[in-house]
């Protein structure tokens, strides 16, 4: 990829130790040492906004980083320990009739970041929330909970997104997001991007930046200065404000590619390890997800998880990119060759995988959702017995698709959805245990989310993979260029996703659209138009 470079343990060390930051581990054990104090802050900590995540019947997450320089990797806060942070959950709006309150820290060794994992509140309901820090007060945000184990449901609403690089576009997927009657959102990978940023121009947004921005992320500083950049966008500050996110990570969180250690550029596995340990920091002190996402003493994050929604819907969140093995074929597009039909190649590592087979084993739910990053069915370059494939999808790995698909199938699990980002396109497909087979069963329906931003408004992956479309007739529907989010309906009797589209994303303010429609029945897998 343009611009990018050979990265030393030398330079990640130096970067991270110039600025008197080093990488956290093992969650709030390792942070800095004294007990917090009241801020005094002469401007707006709350810059970066809020946010709340992983809802569950009784409590949600509740985020926000005091940033009162937000372009600036310590945001305004250099040399100041950890600081005492108010928060209120409230029945109402005005923050009348609060019902959970206290005092949070804010880790100087985590950015200043606060993670509220609230506890004791009723199953299925709106709640409003804001933060405070010194006389400072954020805005007042909406969540909600997740319905009770045992509620009966009529219906519930989400949408998912991915893929929202910011010097490509303006956010306008998200400022129509914010006004949709959703119960939450799913963020399936690529919040962030690691190549560097023209700071003259900041890309189509036409602003100028700091003279940082104009190196890729390699070091802590770096990674968190590109997050607050992402969040100080208003429409993405919006539509977390709106409801609660699920949010898991792709590749360019850290780097383009990577596969578990080993990275796109032949950095050593052991200094590639400590970039991606930042950018594991970095996206936990950014989002609202939960204490096990912060790298440990071993470096690992724990991101795969379960988000139930009662009876109805399961939300199943899986990280295809932490423990998967390195590309059999390697980098690029391959057709097939001894080294793919491995066992012992994995997307999801051995602990995941029994993860995720007793998930489908023990889901109650009607509706089961497969948060996943990259494309999971077949994806034929070309007609013939042994087409190319691109190596970074799941068709890299033929032999842990089947597997996930066996383990789908044999437990039992009411109606999977796999939905996935990535692709910076939109395809609808039929899932089959062989995808070689257009005659065997189809088990599953996977939709793609379109890009919010990236790769702007011109045309480039409809040229290059609409041709492919008539080699994989389980593609229902696709298309390559067009920007937005899919939004979901979720029903006793079916499941309904909108393709929603916004006209352009090169300027700010553009409209958007419902541009297809697909429906999938309950105990049919597949999806029809609507």
């Amino acid at each position: 990829m343009p611009g990018r470079s050979q990265i030393t343990r030398r330079q990640v060390l130096a970067g991270a130790s110039a600025a008197g930051v080093l990488v956290v581990f093992g969650g709030d054990k390792a942070l800095a040492r004294g007990a917090p104090r009241s801020p005094q802050l002469a401007s707006d900590p709350f810059t970066l906004g809020v946010a709340s995540g992983d809802p569950l019947h009784n409590g949600v997450v509740l985020w926000t980083r005091l940033a009162p320089e937000p372009l600036t990797a310590d945001g305004g806060l250099a040399g100041i320990g950890n600081l005492e942070v108010g928060w209120a959950v409230a029945r109402d709006e005005g923050m009348s009739q609060v019902v959970r309150s206290g005092r949070a820290v804010a880790p100087a060794d985590l950015a200043h970041s606060v993670h509220v994992d609230v506890r004791g509140l009723e199953p299925g309901r709106e709640y409003w929330y804001r933060f405070t820090a010194g006389d400072w007060a954020s805005p007042v945000a909406r969540t909600r909970t997740a319905p009770a184990p045992d509620a009966r449901l009529d219906g519930m609403a989400f949408a998912y997104s991915t893929c929202q690089k910011w010097e490509e576009g303006f956010y306008n997927a998200y400022a129509h997001m914010a006004d949709e009657d959703l119960d939450l959102v799913v963020f399936l990978g690529d919040y962030t991007y690691e190549y560097g940023i023209d700071p003259g121009t900041g890309g189509v947004r036409g602003v100028q930046l700091p003279p940082e921005y104009a190196d890729e992320t390699v070091t802590l500083d770096q990674f968190r200065l590109r997050h607050a950049l992402y969040k100080t966008d208003a429409d993405l500050q919006r539509a977390h404000a709106r409801f609660p996110w699920v949010a898991t990570w792709d590749d360019h969180e850290v780097d383009n590619d990577y596969t578990g250690d080993i990275p796109e550029d032949g950095t050593p596995p052991e200094v590639f390890r400590l970039r991606r340990i930042a950018g594991y920091q970095a996206f936990y002190e950014h989002l609202p997800v939960r204490a096990p996402a912060l790298p440990d003493r071993q470096g690992q994050s724990k991101l795969y998880r379960t988000i139930p929604w009662g009876p109805l819907a399961s939300f199943i969140v899986i990280d295809s990119r932490q423990y998967r093995s390195d590309h059999p074929m390697g980098d690029g597009e391959h057709p097939y060759g001894p080294a793919s039909f491995d066992p012992a190649q994995t997307v999801l590592g051995a602990q995941q995988e029994r993860w995720l087979r007793k998930q489908f084993g023990t889901s109650q739910a009607q509706w089961n959702v497969l948060a996943n990053q990259v494309l999971f069915s077949a994806l034929a370059h070309e007609p013939g017995p042994n087409p190319r494939y691109w190596q970074d999808s799941w068709d890299g790995y033929p032999v842990a698709r089947r597997r996930l698909i066996d383990d789908m199938v044999g437990s039992g699990v009411r109606n999977p959805f796999v939905i996935t980002g990535d692709w910076h396109s939109t395809f609808v497909n039929d899932v089959h245990p062989d995808f070689r087979d257009p005659a065997s069963p189809v088990v599953a329906t996977e939709i793609l989310a379109p890009a919010v931003t990236s790769n702007g408004d011109g045309p480039v992956y409809g040229p290059y993979y609409g041709p492919m479309i008539q080699f994989n007739p389980h593609i229902k529907f696709f298309e390559g260029d067009r920007k937005g989010y899919v939004r979901c309906a979720v029903g006793r009797d079916h499941l309904r996703a909108d393709l929603r589209y916004v006209e352009r994303v090169g300027a700010r303010g553009a409209p958007v659209e419902t541009f297809a429609s697909f429906v999938v029945e309950d105990g049919r897998p597949g999806a029809v138009p609507a």
